[in-house]
This record gives C-alpha cells, structure tokens and sequence, in this order.
C-alpha cells in the first residue's frame, strides 16, 4: 500500500526538479552568446561618420570576438543619436562614430540633454577627414577669391546647403561667412549627400562638405571644386589650393573622426577596443580603404585621443563664437 505512494512522491519530485532545471536554462543567458556591440552614426548615409562605420564594423567585431553593428540615428545635426549614446549603459557595447559636429553641439546648441565635454569618453582615433568648398556652375567663378568677390557683391541672394543645423558642414560654412564677411541662407539638409545634390541640381549656389562627399565631381560640369579647408593641401585633392592660399587667409577647418563611448564606460574595456581598432586600422587593407574614402587614417591611445577631444573642443567653441551661429 505504501511502495506506490513513495513512487509517485519520487517521480513527482523528479519531474518538478526537471521542470525547474528547464525554466533556469530558459531564463538564464547562453554562455556562449555573442556579444553585440553598437556603433551609433549620429547622421544618415552618405555622411562620412556612416561610411567609415561601415569600413571598420566587421574588422573591429572579429577583432573582439563579437558582432558590431552599424546603427543610423540622425537628427538635429548629430544630437539624436549622440544623447542615445549618452544615456546607454557605460558597458563599452555602445559607441558613438563622432567627429567636429560632435564638439560643435556643445557650444551651438542653448540646451542639450547631455554634456558634450562630460558624457563622453575618447576609445580610438580613426582618421581625420578634410572638406572642400564646391559651389554651382551657375556662379562662374574659379578661385575661393572669385566666390567671395561675387557673393559680397550680392549679399543675401544666395544660398548653401549643409547636412542639417549643427553640422560640421553648416559651421565649416558659418565661419566661411564670417570672416570673409559675406551673408548666405542657410539650406539644411538632412545628409551631406542631399546638400551636395543640391548644389549639383542649381537649387542652391554653394556647399562645404566633406572630402568623401565631393572626390567624385571635380570633372563634373555642374559645380566646380574651389578649394580644400585645411591649414594644408589635402593628399586626395591634391590640385586643389587651401582657401586660406586662395582667397581667405587664416582659415582652416577639418575633423577627426573616432569612436566615443558614454561617460563612466571602465577603462579596462576602453583599452580593449582600443587595442583591437588600433590593430585594424595598422592593416594595410584598411590603410587604403581608408585612403580611398578621403580621410586620412589615425591611431594612437585613447588618452591621447582624450587629450585631441579637449582641445578640439574648445577650439571649436571659438569656431562657433566667430562665426555667430546659434540654435535654441
């Protein structure tokens, strides 16, 4: 009478041990799942932060034995998708693929909902980019001399597109404009593709973009290249003068461009995506894909990177007080 109910007690134990041992493997994470990291372009394609995610995402995934994804959040000239970043988890498996816009936003925007200098951590240099001045056939000038002799000469009646309020392309502009001492509306678009596009259409008479963005027009009979924004001649634009050589003497703007992690994110995983970047960006598959997209290919520490992010910031704070730009 008794063997029976022992048994049954037995196997009722069993089973509920069994049960509980399928709820624990279901609920607990894979050992051996693959981490995901996140890299956040804060523009949309066609921007230089997109294309140089893309160039880096698988290499730097193998390298760390993870996923890393490419992940577009554009919009109010790189502040949507920078706040995203702000606000993630400081685990180091979200990123932010930054440049000059991102330092610009601290000092253009009246209201933010993060600290451009405090909720973010340099991890890797990857590269600096140049731009270029283009402006539409339609203007007939040659030399950044000929643009600002023909602009000043018709103040406010042309335009220049940028990829959007805030960008590295609207200040590249701003500041243009405010030493040469010449007005223009501003068109913001929502890429640095669409300004380009704009110009090339005639809808609007002149644009600064990215190196990346114009390498492809300097034969095209619908705009004509004027010059490149650095202190020196750009290596993928070599023909063309500095528009400090040709026209506007002590101007100079270009960016960095590098992988920013949120505030708090623990050194030892920055180290280690810095040391993995840093060994994708030494191959020379990557040097000359790199050289391919216009931006010059960086390296280096992310203390150093730090350091870069410091000063750029507050030379961007005089870039953006100079040329008298402001968004509230």
């Amino acid at each position: 009478m008794h063997q029976p109910t022992l048994q049954r007690r037995s196997f009722a134990a069993l089973a509920s041990a069994a049960l509980l041992a399928v709820v624990a493997l279901g609920t607990a994470p894979a050992a051996n799942a693959q981490r995901v990291i996140r890299i956040v372009v804060p523009f949309g394609t066609g921007a230089v932060q997109d294309t140089v995610a893309r160039s880096i995402n698988n290499e730097l995934g193998a390298a760390l034995n993870a996923s890393a994804i490419v992940e577009n959040r554009a919009g109010a000239g790189g502040t949507v998708g920078a706040a995203l970043v702000a606000k993630a988890p400081p685990d180091g498996n979200t990123l932010v693929l930054a440049a000059a816009s991102h330092n610009i936003a601290g000092h253009l925007y009246g209201k933010l909902p993060y600290d451009t200098a405090k909720d973010f951590v340099g991890v890797a240099n990857l590269g600096n980019a140049g731009y270029a001045l283009m402006a539409a056939s339609d203007l007939k000038v040659e030399t950044t001399a000929d643009f600002i002799r023909v602009v000043k000469a018709n103040p406010g009646k042309y335009n220049y597109a940028s990829a959007g309020n805030g960008s590295a392309t609207h200040l590249a502009m701003a500041s243009f404009l405010a030493k040469a001492g010449l007005q223009m509306t501003h068109i913001p678009m929502k890429s640095t593709g669409e300004a380009v596009n704009e110009v090339l259409a005639g809808r609007v008479q002149a644009v600064i973009s990215s190196s990346i963005g114009v390498m492809g027009y300097q034969s095209d009979a619908r705009a004509k290249l004027l010059a490149t924004t650095g202190k020196s001649r750009s290596p993928f634009l070599p023909s063309l003068p500095t528009v400090a050589e040709s026209g506007l003497p002590g101007y100079d703007f270009d960016s960095w461009i590098g992988l920013l992690a949120p505030a708090g994110t623990p050194k030892a995983d920055i180290d280690k995506i810095n040391a993995a970047m840093n060994k994708v960006m030494a191959e020379p598959a990557m040097k000359e894909r790199f050289t391919r997209l216009g931006v010059e290919p960086r390296s280096g520490t992310a203390e150093e990177f730090q350091q870069l992010l410091r000063a750029d910031y507050d030379n961007m704070g005089v870039v953006v007080k100079a040329s008298g730009a402001k968004i509230d």
